[in-house]
């Protein structure tokens, strides 16, 4: 199963909605997630998740917290989420004793997958809250509302209620049989990721524009390549800050790759055996690099190295 992509918790979207419901679930069997800079908590030592409880961060102001839902399979033990971004230093000292703020990207491959996809979710709504702290109707600032699920325009005249937003991508395993009778997928690679690494294509889905559109745009504009039978795989939740990710599989009919500089450093074909020399995404040293083990891209390099089988 791909990374952050089994958030079991019961969101309880009806129920959060009551702020007496609410206030109940703040209780000694809540567990809390902290968050600080796009930051999850960690224990030190051993990397561990840290989920506190209610008597650990009383001290603090939890009007802005997220409630994150409910796991039934564990004592309905309701979550939360609690950003300490802009909370004063002497108030969260404490936590750093105990453990320590790291990207979620860093340690999700050792985690459990329950646990990943809880913390990114806290990650990502987190995120919306502090990026969306105005009006984007009339500039003034907004409140959260609905345990966190929504944000409320202070002014009368406007009230305007606005909800988290997930940003569709598109991302492909392009492939084609070449003249010698080897199938070969098209990778590229940007310009910032470190040396040697390739990856699927990706791009964001257009205002207007179907996804299987959105993958033949995206394939053309990033190497020259045109593409058909574009088909669905499967997608992933990637909120790094706040996308989906929607993996396809594509037939390219022309195999000359331009690459537009502007959105790739590079894009090239490669075979089966071509990718069974490659290292891995942090390997230290020349030569090519798969994507994360975490990602999508990784996957569904692996979903098409299988069809080979």
């Amino acid at each position: 199963m791909l990374k952050y992509s089994e958030m079991q918790l019961n969101r309880c979207s009806n129920q959060r909605k009551n702020p007496q419901w609410l206030e109940s679930q703040k209780n000694t069997n809540s567990r809390w997630v902290l968050m600080h800079s796009d930051q999850n908590y960690f224990s030190q030592g051993d990397n561990r998740p840290l989920f506190l409880s209610l008597e650990a961060v009383e001290h603090l102001n939890l009007d802005n917290a997220v409630f994150l839902g409910i796991d039934e399979n564990n004592d309905n033990r309701p979550y939360f989420a609690l950003d300490l971004t802009d909370t004063d230093q002497a108030l969260t000292t404490v936590f750093l004793a105990q453990g320590e703020f790291i990207d979620l990207r860093k340690l999700a491959v050792v985690l459990d997958n329950q646990y990943a996809s809880l913390l990114a979710l806290a990650r990502g709504i987190c995120f919306w809250h502090r990026t969306h702290g105005f009006c984007a109707r009339c500039g003034t600032a907004s409140q959260l509302v609905e345990a966190g699920h929504s944000r409320l325009c202070s002014s009368q005249e406007c009230g305007h209620h606005t909800f988290p937003r997930t940003d569709p991508a598109v991302i492909m395993i392009v492939r084609k049989t070449f003249a010698d009778g080897i199938e070969r997928c098209l990778l590229g690679r940007q310009a910032s990721w470190p040396d040697g690494v390739f990856s699927t294509l990706a791009g964001f889905v257009d205002p207007g524009e179907t996804l299987e559109t959105a993958v033949a745009r995206e394939v053309q504009e990033e190497s020259g390549i045109s593409v058909n039978n574009v088909q669905y795989i499967t997608s992933q939740p990637w909120p790094f800050p706040s996308s989906i990710m929607l993996g396809f599989i594509a037939d390219a009919c022309s195999e000359k790759i331009q690459v537009d500089k502007d959105e790739l450093d590079d894009a090239r074909w490669f075979s089966r055996d071509d990718l069974n020399a490659f290292g891995e995404w942090g390997d230290e040293g020349a030569g090519f690099k798969l994507s994360r083990v975490d990602s999508i891209s990784r996957y569904l390099i692996e979903y098409w190295r299988k069809l080979g089988d």
